[in-house]
């Protein structure tokens, strides 16, 4: 007997028509998608209706929240057996473990490569279930965080009563939101106001350093950055997406009527004894507002040199510039590696009450206690290049210039630290060198740039391994020659005894397998002889030969020595670093 096609059970079911299937058949032959993808894409079933249908037509078991059979089993581990990042990529769940069978929910139950994928990842044979993607994603997010999130508990409550939280009651005296005086709140009328707080409570609670929120054509997406990496979350109901934005906008005192144009703003929110402030970031797009949510916590920063990541040798050369009476200090690499962060362990470790010390940033990040900062402002005028011009006339002996965009205020950097001053600033470059010719494209004099450059450093952010579950192994031949060739070490670990470390995942790392970040380094202290390749033909393969004779390393080399410390994994370090030539 001829197995009946998914529109045919529908149309039997009564959720489509003749008609409808005709379009769905067209749609389907245009867009190179599945019959049940188009069905649902054009608003004709949704998608729970397709997946019970499917199960008709495959004779494979329909698994939701509500029938009980989308509920992982506790206690077996299963978790380890299918990590986080595999489940939420496929979008599968694993629910049990039976006579060496893991049974496995999933949305497309046709997807024969991944099925054998999961074979031979376990090592065991599959019973599929079959399930929506929407509810496979709540169940990774509550299984895999072994509790239910707090985005879950405000969108199960439903919409509640007519009465409402009114700012008063959610802004505290000092202006700042209390997070857990509204999160503890039994009126349930404002369920959007409550997603918003239970959001940044959930993404507080996971080290998140960025929130996502954006509409497509067919759902909504919450996502949340960790260490680097986005990592999708429950996402609001569709109907509620409005309503956030406009929350956060009245939060950050912007335009909740202005839909067309980008905007900015913030706000603060104290959260168990911490204040951590907002920067909120909407951009429109054709689907509707996205918004971006930066989270700054300004207790968790902890700025010693100590703890930056830089080897003894890298510290060493660090310390000797920054206590150079007069110079330039150049801090290079892409957005968000840290290099604010390096700049003000450095200005901390050197902070002393007999100097004064004043930054000029966009925005101030960082906030530094016995220091002037000063925020950019290029709507009144107030520009790197015209604040560090003021600020030769304040008796500085260190300053700090958020970052060099421009020959005007590279100009005038020179120009201070050829006048008796300390001046520290970043620069977007790959690497450390590139910092050289940058500048004398930007108008410095290769003369000059010589006798004023005391140190430039190059930086990337890598992802921590969990202590709690990193797993030991022996590196792969391939992974060996490539540490033998590119570490750099002197003298070279016994190969036979290197060993390697890769991440697993655990409660305690939102089963990620990676906890916190870490800096790499490459600093090239500016010795007299580098000086003189500056001055005379500055050529950075040249001053790159000279330096690696006098001991210096490049990022890959460094990223090596956290490997086999145990810091990070190959693949981490690799995806973040290149070999330089």
């Amino acid at each position: 007997m001829a197995r009946k096609r998914l529109g045919e059970i529908l149309i039997e079911q009564k959720i489509i028509d003749e008609e409808k299937l005709a379009k769905a058949l067209k749609y389907q032959e245009q867009n190179r998608c599945l019959i049940g993808e188009a069905l649902i894409k054009l608003g004709y079933a949704t998608e729970e209706q397709v997946a019970i249908a499917l199960s008709k037509q495959l004779g494979i078991p329909y698994a939701s929240i509500q029938n009980q059979i989308l509920k992982p089993e506790k206690g077996q581990d299963i978790e380890k057996i299918i990590p986080e990042k595999f489940a939420r990529d496929n979008k599968i769940i694993p629910l049990f473990v039976e006579n060496g069978v893991i049974a496995i929910a999933m949305s497309d139950p046709t997807d024969l490569m991944l099925l054998d994928n999961i074979r031979a990842m376990t090592g065991m044979d599959v019973q599929v279930f079959i399930s929506t993607k929407a509810q496979i994603l709540k169940v990774i997010d509550s299984f895999y965080q072994m509790e239910t999130s707090l985005i879950d508990q405000v969108v199960d409550t439903g919409k509640g009563s007519d009465s409402d939280i009114s700012d008063s009651d959610v802004l505290t005296p000092d202006g700042k939101l209390d997070l857990d005086r509204v999160i503890m709140s039994q009126s349930s009328g404002a369920q959007a106001i409550k997603l918003v707080n239970a959001i940044l409570k959930q993404a507080i609670a996971e080290r998140t350093s960025d929130i996502h929120l954006e509409k497509y054509d067919e759902k909504i997406s919450l996502r949340f950055r960790i260490d680097g990496v986005l990592h999708e979350r429950t996402a609001p109901p569709k109907e509620l997406f409005d309503n956030i934005i406009a929350r956060v906008k009245i939060l950050s005192k912007l335009n909740i009527a202005e839909r067309r144009l980008p905007q900015d703003g913030s706000f603060s929110i104290r959260y168990q004894n911490r204040t951590i402030e907002v920067r909120v970031a909407t951009c429109p797009t054709v689907f509707g507002e996205k918004l971006v949510m930066r989270l700054l916590d300004k207790g968790g920063i902890e700025l010693n040199l100590d703890k930056m990541g830089l080897d003894p040798e890298q510290k060493e050369d660090f310390l000797k510039a920054a206590n150079s009476p007069h110079g330039l200090i150049l801090v290079t690499g892409p957005t968000g590696s840290g290099k604010t962060t390096t700049l003000a362990a450095l200005l901390t470790t050197i902070k002393t009450p007999e100097m004064n010390f004043l930054t000029l940033e966009d925005p101030v990040e960082v906030k530094m206690d016995g220091i002037s900062q000063v925020q950019v402002k290029p709507e009144i005028g107030l520009t790197f290049a015209a604040g560090l011009r003021s600020f030769l006339r304040m008796d500085p002996d260190v300053i700090l210039v958020g970052e060099t965009r421009d020959n005007e205020t590279a100009e005038a950097c020179i120009k201070a630290a050829m006048t008796g001053h300390l001046v520290l600033s970043t620069l977007h470059t790959n690497n450390a060198l590139e910092a050289i010719p940058r500048l004398i494209d930007m108008g410095v004099e290769p003369y000059l740039l010589a006798s004023t450059l005391l140190l430039t450093e190059a930086q990337r952010l890598v992802r921590r391994l969990c202590p709690d579950c990193k797993q030991p192994y022996k590196p792969s031949k391939e992974e060996l020659d490539m540490f033998l060739k590119e570490s750099l070490l002197s003298p070279m670990p016994d190969p036979n005894k290197i060993i390697f470390y890769k991440p697993r995942g655990c409660q305690k790392c939102f089963n990620i397998g990676y906890k916190g970040r870490v800096a790499i380094y490459e600093t090239y202290f500016i010795t007299e002889e580098i000086k003189k390749i500056i001055s005379d033909n500055p050529d950075i393969l040249k001053i790159k030969e000279v330096a690696k004779k006098q001991g210096t390393w490049d990022l890959r080399a460094s990223g090596w020595r956290k490997v086999l410390a145990g810091v990070t994994s190959v693949d981490e370090m690799l995806a973040t670093t290149i070999v330089e030539m």
